[in-house]
């Protein structure tokens, strides 16, 4: 059995604690900090990624581990946007602080008023360690960090899968595919907690009760799957990602089929039905109605059933 889980799941700790068993192997990530100390002890080369989008490595910083650093691009662009726009809107915070320091000349804030102030925005945007700062009595500058920026940049788009398991049995990319595979579970959580079954809130007290309300949740959510595949030709689902989710590139983002495109295109199936998300397919199925019915004019009140 092989474990997948992601960075928060998978802590070192409790990767430590696999290795008292053997029958366990585990898939997981490095966090960013690691990530930054192979880049800078030269076990991570970004010229790897000049031809291709996967390759393993080593580092004595891991024995017994196979390391296999992977880079996407269009993930690089996302968090790049994402950092700028932090990055702008905690500068706006600054500058608005800056502004009203520099206007309180008749009685200037405290040292300690003026680190106040920062200390309620400076972590709001998580972009702390971005900025540097001077406060005193009435005065307070700040600046860029650019050289930590420029660090953070360069691991944009790239993330390393780590795992237990040897090449013979588990290969580079289907590594990656099994972290990817992760997805699977966050749309179950997001089932259970979003608007299809709505796990919470909990109004038991109990730990019996309680046990008992996450159950019957998982055998609804059982349920549900099984609705789902039967289902997938009305629903706007993917029918061949199954399929190519063991063959598909295990770093690019995922496309949809050419069949889940015509489908969302036509909004109808091949036989001119049309095409439901889960919720509204479920809508519709609850208007059905079968009705059991008597002939009063029959001796034998004979029945007969009506959808």
């Amino acid at each position: 059995m092989v474990l997948v889980g992601d960075r928060g799941m998978l802590t070192q700790t409790q990767i430590d604690a696999l290795r008292d068993h053997p029958g366990l192997g585990w898939i997981s990530a490095l966090r960013s900090g690691a990530i930054r100390g192979l880049l800078e002890q030269g076990h991570l080369q970004l010229s790897l990624f000049d031809q291709q989008n996967l390759a393993e490595i080593r580092s004595p910083e891991f024995p017994g581990e196979r390391l296999m650093a992977c880079f996407n691009p269009l993930l690089a662009d996302q968090r790049r946007h994402k950092r700028e726009d932090l990055l702008a809107a905690t500068q706006k915070d600054l500058e608005r602080i800056a502004a009203e320091v520099a206007r309180r000349c008749r009685r200037p804030l405290t040292a300690e008023q003026v680190g106040a102030k920062v200390g309620r925005v400076i972590h709001r945007h998580k972009m702390a360690k971005h900025f540097e700062w001077t406060i005193q009595a009435g005065v307070f500058h700040w600046a860029r960090r650019e050289e930590s920026i420029r660090a953070e940049t360069q691991l944009d788009g790239i993330y390393v899968v780590r795992t237990s398991e040897p090449a013979e049995w588990l290969s580079a990319a289907d590594a990656g595919r099994g972290y990817k595979g992760l997805d699977r579970v966050e749309r179950a959580f997001r089932c259970l907690k979003g608007l299809d079954l709505r796990v919470r809130p909990v109004y038991h007290r109990t730990e019996e009760h309680v046990r008992a309300h996450i159950f019957l949740c998982m055998l609804a959510y059982y349920v549900e799957w099984h609705l789902r595949q039967a289902w997938a030709e009305l629903l706007f689902e993917d029918e061949q990602l199954p399929s190519t989710r063991a063959v598909r590139d295990p770093v690019a983002p995922a496309r949809a089929s050419a069949e889940a495109q015509q489908k969302k295109s036509a909004r109808q199936t091949p036989q001119g039905l049309p095409m439901h998300s889960f919720g509204t397919l479920l809508a519709h199925l609850a208007t059905r109605t079968r009705n059991t019915c008597r002939l009063q004019a029959e001796p034998s009140g004979a029945t007969f059933t009506q959808v």
